[in-house]
């Protein structure tokens, strides 16, 4: 470490990735700074659905599903010490959930999937339960007559983004880390005696440890730590109608109610969108989907509607990775932020804290990807 450095690790990045992360590490005594980037680190997480999800995320791999299961059942504890911290409630539901599925083959081809990756992975495995239309109609009575089944996980659930953000931000100062607001690193410099330099402006900031979790803008700052982050924006779009009487029970992966009463749209991917700009097309191609899942939609007045930009590796799979030329830089991406930002603030600050990722994240690493393609 830089001789004076200010901090022990600098986590570049406010939004639920690096602000899970941040709580994880300040939690184990660690001096921590988080850097705001004003633009570049939040929007991801304010573009986010707000569900805690195991279902489709499993169906990427047996390593990727076996994370985020643990993830999603460490969610209530975390929740919890989120809470006594920052006096805070995320708003967590994880009574379970459903997609649901307007085509049998669609139907059909996801059941095959999940029976064939429970056989991948060590028990416990995942537990869901394919429902036909008569089945999960006795939990949703309001679905519409489209929906042929659907795909029931006890482990899924849902947070209130806004929230969770807020109750981050409060308690990792509380826990005694530095947040530094409209801090946009231009440059993140190694030092030979170990230990980094982050420049942004006139300003510097010195730390033993760094850790990249500033969602697209991973892209400009690994390089600079001999690291890559070969990342793709996907731009979603989100819809809120006005408050109406108890529709959802139970959250689907792209439609929940909130606790207030509104019901939310989120079903659009765009991969490799020019910017964030709302497009009326896909809006209102995502309320007619919706009202064949959900009828009574049709009567229910949509109140506001935004478009944000998500983070996507090439696979969909998260990228964890540290430097082997610069001992003590990270790079985390993620397109799962809210469903894995419990395991981030236990199992992986617990790795980077202690300089190492461990092996259970190693199939996450930058090196599956062929470097010359990715740059």
């Amino acid at each position: 470490m830089e001789q004076g450095a200010e901090f022990d690790v600098v986590v570049v990045g406010a939004g639920v990735v690096g602000l899970a992360t941040a709580f994880g590490l300040a939690g184990r005594g660690l001096r921590v700074a988080v850097l705001d980037g004003e633009g570049e680190a939040r929007p991801a997480s304010l573009a986010n659905f707000g569900l805690v999800w195991v279902q489709s995320k499993a169906l990427h791999g047996a390593g990727y599903g076996q994370w985020t299961i643990a993830s999603a059942r460490a969610w209530p504890s975390f929740a919890a010490e989120v809470r006594e911290e920052s006096g805070i409630d995320v708003g967590l539901r994880q009574e379970g959930g459903y997609t649901l599925f307007l085509s049998e083959a669609a139907f059909q081809r996801r059941s095959a999937g999940l029976a064939a990756l429970c056989q991948q992975m060590p028990s416990p495995a995942m537990t869901w339960e394919v429902q036909e239309r008569a089945v999960l109609a006795r939990t949703l009575p309001d679905v519409g007559p489209d929906v042929v089944g659907g795909i029931y996980c006890p482990l899924d659930g849902e947070v209130h983004v806004l929230r969770l953000v807020r109750a981050l931000t409060v308690a990792v100062q509380r826990r005694g880390a530095t947040l530094l607001p409209s801090w946009r690193v231009d440059q993140v410099e190694p030092l030979s005696g170990g230990g980094f330099r982050l420049r942004g402006g006139e300003s510097t900031i010195a730390a033993g440890k760094v850790v990249l979790a500033a969602g697209l803008g991973n892209r400009r700052l690994a390089p600079q730590l001999g690291l890559i982050a070969p990342l793709a924006p996907q731009r979603g779009h989100v819809m809120v109608t006005a408050r109406l009487p108890r529709l959802l029970p139970l959250p689907t992966v792209s439609l929940r109610q909130t606790e207030e009463g509104s019901v939310l749209i989120g079903e659009s991917k765009e991969d490799r969108p020019e910017n964030d700009s709302v497009r009326p097309d896909i809006l209102a191609a995502q309320a007619r989907r919706a009202i064949r899942v959900f009828p009574a939609l049709a009567r229910v007045p949509v109140v506001r509607s935004w478009a944000g930009l998500r983070v996507l590796t090439p696979d969909g799979l998260p990228l964890y990775d540290q430097s082997a030329r610069h001992p003590g830089a990270f790079v985390l991406s993620c397109h799962s932020g809210v469903t894995l930002a419990a395991i981030h603030a236990t199992r992986l600050a617990a790795m980077i804290a202690a300089g190492q990722l461990g092996a259970e994240v190693t199939s996450f690493s930058a090196a599956r990807f062929d470097v010359r393609a990715a740059a």
